[in-house]
């Protein structure tokens, strides 16, 4: 990396290298040594000699997790005091760090909360407590209702004290630093979490030291391709751009030591997923994002902020549209800094960053900045900063109390805190700022007000002029909004328009709190149809103690209130039926039995003879001539694929594949109905089978032309194809077409997996 020169009024100039993250400690390092370096970490901050109370956390936690490892095999001991120095390069305070050493005794070894408190204290107690995970959650293994709930209670805990979500942050840091001994499926389920969740929460608070790295290693093992690829294009030209680097760092340090600033100035390489990210939103290619080299000049005050870019503007030619003013106006998260690119005498462009110290300590630091540790500081807490960043949390806080359902709630959170999302900032007419997503219209920043002016909102003007509640705002618009007495409040029709997930929220909780009983009669009848469409009988479902379970599944205090919920669109009513009638089926398992099932197909066939017999479909059953069999929907299966068959009520005998999600899904009630099935010996040779299959691929020219080729050269027709790409630039293609056997389909499958760019093909399992 390139040089760091510091300048000081004394016109001496000292080179150093550039501060880098601590690296990962090498695999299976003793924890002595691990604990010897968290100690030597604590003492460079710490002023106080009374570290007892840390030592004796370590051997608490190194006596509890004694037997146990880590998937690399190496002592589990070592993962917290890893946790534990992470939060001392934060500089973060005695008790975060005792909790961080202590954060898994509750969840994985025989150490209780009671044992906590009483050895450390109510704060420790409650900030392990924070991490802790919901292990005695149980919703028949729905992952999505986990993650969501346990998500609920960490931000819950956040609101009481914002240290749990710095420890969770050092705990998935260290996790996704060690990624590497995990199974694959588990790399990309973590990484993905890392990147929807414990990266943007990072963001948020403005910890910038540990968000880089989150992002960084999540798309290691998210995008590999991508990831490997931009690495060796970073580093094609490693030599040129430190020399680069460097001449820039002389060339601005002499003339900031002519204009008598005292400055610090280093230079420093973009992160990864920030130059894809900026690839990938802005459509371009690296050669034309700007700012992957970056100047950054440290000084003591904000007039030698302007000073140093006056300063540097004379040197160099600013690239118009390229200067920022994050000074006058901070992000979202407060961070603070005057961006500028320029063009060297080369002709390159390079970015120069500009910030006075303490805005680069809370760049880096972020809110944990508010946590160092006070005695012998002068570092006050900036509560008017740690506001801006906790108004955040309290709208998150809001949404727990307004959403009942986990998996809208999931579903907000992760589009709220969405990576490649940008932003755009507007004023009141009084001068304040709003910073809203990309794509927002005045009907967001109507909410984003208050929630009382979006209800109330009939129209807006932007810069003066009147305009459509649809107008797309544009950074620096001045808005004004029209509000009446008499508006009827929002329409539904907003949900379709607002981008923000603030004004969504205070749009559906209107409708929630206003037409209730509107909805509660409305819900009633969505149910009553949808029960009637299925053939069920409401006196069987609608019951006092299978409505019970319902409301524990989805989360409500009352029938009343998940009627209007589906009466507003919040639940769909198929859910809360589909629930009522598994939980019906349940109630009734000890009466359905292999044989009763049987004997009811008997009776509504009186010829029908226990045997197995074929029907025109190929398929050979243990059943009876003259009954309906048909494939199923869900799964397609095809000639040689391991078949089961399913006695419906009143529809005959469907044939699933055996690896369907829908049969390996059945309750045990269900699974009574179950019956033999298998393809018949001497099949038609000229009869076709449906099926269809989702190709994976990363999103480029010419690939679908590729992908129909194959088909052409198998002479297969494709009945349907239907594709969507998502923001990363993953295609997912969905073909439905027909075969006549699975090892024609399993061919057709090789040759498509030679395609370039695709990574991945999968049949439906339903």
């Amino acid at each position: 990396m390139p040089d760091k020169i510091i300048i000081g009024q004394s016109n001496n100039i000292k080179t150093n290298q550039v501060e880098k993250t601590t690296a990962t400690p090498a695999d299976f390092t003793p924890p002595e040594e691990l604990y010897k370096e968290l100690i030597n970490k604590i003492n460079a901050y710490h002023p106080s000699t009374d570290l007892s109370d840390i030592e004796k956390a370590y051997k608490v936690a190194y006596e509890a997790h004694k037997d146990q490892k880590r998937k690399s095999g190496e002592p589990y001991i070592i993962h917290p005091i890893c946790v534990a120095i992470i939060l001392a390069e934060l500089e973060l305070d005695k008790e975060t760090i005792i909790a961080g050493l202590l954060h898994d005794v509750v969840e994985d070894t025989v150490l209780t909360s009671e044992d906590v408190t009483r050895e450390f204290g109510a704060e420790v107690a409650l900030l392990v407590d924070g991490v802790t995970k919901l292990t005695q959650l149980n919703y028949e293994h729905d992952k999505i209702e986990i993650q969501a709930e346990n998500l609920r209670k960490m931000f819950l805990a956040m609101a009481k004290d914002i240290r749990v979500i710095l420890i969770k942050l050092a705990d998935r840091l260290h996790n996704m630093r060690t990624m590497q001994y995990q199974k694959p499926n588990k790399q990309i389920e973590k990484s993905r979490e890392t990147m929807e969740i414990y990266s943007p929460i990072a963001h948020r608070l403005g910890i910038s030291k540990i968000k880089v790295e989150l992002d960084d290693l999540a798309m290691k093992y998210l995008m590999p391709e991508e990831y490997n690829k931009l690495v060796e294009e970073v580093n094609a030209n490693r030599p040129g751009r430190e020399a680069f680097i460097k001449s820039i760092i002389s060339e601005v340090g002499m003339h900031i030591k002519n204009a008598d600033i005292e400055a610090e100035i280093d230079g420093r390489v973009k992160h990864f997923f920030s130059i894809y990210r900026k690839m990938v939103s802005q459509n371009k290619t690296l050669d034309q994002i700007y700012d992957i080299f970056a100047v950054r000049i440290k000084v003591n005050s904000v007039k030698d902020c302007y000073a140093a870019l006056g300063v540097i503007h004379e040197m160099y030619k600013p690239i118009p549209g390229r200067f920022k003013d994050y000074i006058a106006m901070p992000k979202p998260n407060n961070y603070q800094s005057l961006h500028t690119t320029l063009i060297a005498s080369n002709g390159q462009p390079f970015e120069i960053q500009i910030r006075t110290y303490e805005m680069h300590r809370i760049a880096e630091y972020g809110i944990a900045a508010h946590w160092k540790y006070k005695e012998g500081k002068t570092g006050r807490k900036d509560s008017q900063s740690e506001e801006a960043k906790l108004s955040w949390l309290r709208q998150i806080l809001e949404w727990q109390r307004d959403m009942s359902d986990n998996k809208e709630f999931l579903s907000s959170i992760k589009s709220d805190l969405d990576l490649f999302s940008d932003s755009v900032y507007a004023f009141t007419p009084s001068g304040d700022v709003k910073n809203l997503p990309a794509g927002s219209c005045p009907i967001d920043f109507a909410y984003s007000i208050h929630s009382a002016v979006g209800n109330r909102m009939v129209g807006a003007r932007v810069n003066g002029k009147l305009v459509n509640i649809d107008y797309k705002i544009q950074s620096g618009d001045r808005i004004e909004i029209i509000t009446s007495q008499n508006s009827k409040g929002p329409s539904r029709d907003w949900l379709s328009i607002v981008k923000s997930t603030q004004a969504k929220n205070k749009i559906n909780q209107w409708f929630n709190q206003e037409l209730k009983e509107e909805n509660i009669v409305r819900g009633k009848e969505l149910i009553q149809a949808y029960i009637k469409a299925k053939g069920y009988k409401q006196e069987e479902l609608i019951k006092p103690e299978l409505i019970e379970k319902a409301l524990k599944k989805y989360g409500f205090k009352n029938w009343e209130s998940m009627l209007a919920t589906v009466g507003h669109g919040g639940l769909k009513e198929g859910q809360v039926v589909n629930k009522l009638y598994d939980e019906y089926l349940k109630s009734k398992k000890d009466d359905i039995t292999d044989e009763s099932v049987l004997e009811e197909l008997l009776a509504n066939d009186p010829k029908a003879k226990l045997k197995k017999t074929s029907g025109k479909t190929g398929i050979v059953v243990k059943g009876t001539h003259d009954v309906a069999v048909r494939f199923s929907k869900c799964c397609n299966p095809v000639p040689n694929d391991e078949i089961v068959g399913f006695v419906t009520r009143g529809r005959g005998i469907s044939i699933h594949r055996t690896d369907c999600i829908n049969i390996l899904n059945f309750p045990a009630s269900e699974r009574a109905r179950l019956i033999e099935a298998e393809w018949e010996s001497s099949g038609n040779a000229n009869e076709k089978y449906s099926t269809d299959i989702n190709i994976y691929a990363n999103n480029r020219n010419g690939l679908i032309v590729d992908i129909s080729k194959i088909f052409t050269e198998a002479n297969i027709g494709m009945n349907s194809l239907n594709c969507r790409i998502n923001k990363k630039g993953v295609a997912t293609i969905n073909i439905g077409f027909t075969v006549h056997t699975k090892d024609e389909l399993n061919r057709l499958i090789d040759k498509l997996q030679k395609v370039e760019s695709v990574t991945d093909i999968e049949r439906t399992t339903g």
